[in-house]
């Protein structure tokens, strides 16, 4: 374990970098208008980090031990196709919601 002092310290330092990263895109930049380049490869970011968010949790979830759980693939597949057809907000909604209604079915067989 670390001191108090040491942890506050640590705390601080890591917020002011954070808000120092976010100022430098929000503060700085805010108010002009990026690059062409720069446009094209922000409007691919949701896209890459979306499904890195969702893989590991849709294949080796912790919540099942790291086993493979048929409901939470079903799930991504909705949440895929979702995605697909509507939207990043749809693929969430439906994603979430598959799931919990296969969880609550499954308890109930």
């Amino acid at each position: 374990m670390i001191s108090d002092t040491a942890f506050w310290a640590l705390t601080v330092a890591l917020g002011i970098g954070t808000f120092l990263i976010r100022f430098s895109f929000l503060g700085l930049l805010g108010r002009k208008t990026l690059p062409d380049w720069a446009l094209l490869h922000l409007k691919y970011v949701g896209v890459a980090v979306f499904p890195a968010l969702i893989t590991p949790l849709a294949v080796w979830p912790a919540a099942t031990g790291g086993t493979i759980d048929p409901l939470r693939i079903v799930a991504a597949l909705v949440a895929l196709a979702a995605g697909l057809r509507f939207g990043v907000i749809w693929a969430i909604i439906a994603g979430m919601g598959s799931l919990y209604l296969l969880q609550f079915l499954n308890h109930q067989i």
